[in-house]
């Protein structure tokens, strides 16, 4: 147990070190996407800027290069969501999440394939699947003609949720598009050795990424159950921490616990960055005052700005032919010298997004 309780700033930074967001890391790709147990990643393109923000001179072409050469993979895991992963651990993951999609799917499509032989649909989709990739709906329609009268969404979707399955390039590959076409993880990745993970190494590996975390954290994450027993079991690999609030925080014995007055930079994220999708409480980066008017309803979603490590600003991209605009929607007013880290960061953020713009700007607006 720590001396001292956690306040709500140490959380904060203790989490943004092992996201890599106090500090650019120089490690590999594939190094960093491992320590931070793979990126969300169901759009086919924002997640390269997470890396960007955690990563020093990152090289989009070569990330691109490394989902075409198989050392990366986009696949279904934690919450049933698209994450970026590497080769070994989708395998190592994709098991120990299957009771996840599992769930996802039984709910809302499950009710429409009750007397199918969920075996003899897996090896039919399997089977389909490694002949050739598919979108979904090409699936559903394929698997329609060997299961007749059923929902053909619901038959792609079992197949989802039963068998490993991979969206192929260049659908995510940088400077690329393509369908979102699927194949099975054994045949994409046919060769390579097999390998599990046991869920108590899954949860060190997400206190090492987003602790401290309490167990509602850790399965709010992974879309896992029931894991106070594995906490549990875990003991003195595990330390208890508290908050100033009073409640208890597992983490690392050794993970980085900054100091809390530790600066944290301005840091530009994605869509769906994990770092404000990893929690139960998301309290740590700001409270529900701080994003009030930087969602709508409609429209596109727009990225997270980290200001003093809190979420304190929206970005959204906007592009001509030959000009580009970083939007900047701020929830509140800014003091000079924190708008101008902001335009600095976001300068930045242009000369990665859009390198070929003639004129590239930065617009730093409150909301209205």
């Amino acid at each position: 147990m720590s001396a001292q309780p956690l306040t709500q700033r140490a959380l904060n930074r203790a989490t943004l070190a092992r996201q890599l967001l106090l500090e650019r890391s120089t490690m590999p790709v594939p190094a960093a996407v491992e320590h931070l147990v793979g990126l969300q990643a169901q759009t086919p393109h924002t997640w390269y800027v997470g890396l960007w923000a955690r990563l020093a001179d990152l090289d989009a072409a070569s990330v691109g290069a490394m989902l075409v050469d198989r050392g990366l993979v986009r696949i279904a895991l934690m919450r049933s969501t698209i994450h970026l992963v590497t080769a070994p651990d989708a395998l190592r993951l994709r098991e120990v999440m299957q009771p996840v999609l599992v769930r996802s799917f039984s709910g809302q499509f499950g009710k429409h394939l009750v007397g199918v032989d969920q075996e003899e649909l897996a090896a039919a989709g399997r089977r389909i699947l490694e002949e050739q990739p598919m979108m979904f709906s090409q699936l559903g329609r394929a698997l329609a003609e060997h299961f007749p009268g059923r929902d053909e969404a619901s038959l792609a979707q079992a197949i989802r949720a039963r068998v490993p399955l991979v969206q192929v390039p260049p659908r995510g590959v940088w400077g690329a598009s393509g369908l979102a076409a699927h194949t099975t993880l054994d045949s994409w990745l046919a060769g390579q050795t097999e390998l599990t993970i046991a869920l108590d190494d899954l949860v060190l590996r997400y206190l090492g990424a987003f602790g401290p975390a309490t167990v509602k954290d850790i399965q709010a994450w992974s879309g896992l159950t029931r894991l106070r027993e594995v906490t549990d079991r875990l003991g003195d690999r595990l330390v208890r921490l508290h908050h100033t609030d009073g409640h208890e925080l597992l983490d690392l014995p050794d993970a980085p616990r900054p100091n809390p007055g530790a600066p944290a930079p301005v840091r530009f994220l994605y869509d769906y960055d994990n770092l404000l999708l990893s929690h139960a409480d998301r309290s740590r980066f700001g409270g529900q005052a701080d994003v009030e008017g930087l969602y709508s309803e409609h429209g596109p979603v727009p990225g997270p700005v980290l200001v003093d490590g809190l979420l304190r600003a929206g970005w959204r991209l906007t592009r001509s032919r030959a000009d580009a605009t970083l939007v900047v929607r701020t929830s509140r007013p800014m003091p000079a010298a924190t708008e101008d880290a902001v335009v600095q960061e976001g300068r930045a953020l242009l000369d990665f997004l859009a390198p070929d713009a003639s004129t590239r700007d930065v617009s730093v607006r409150p909301v209205e």
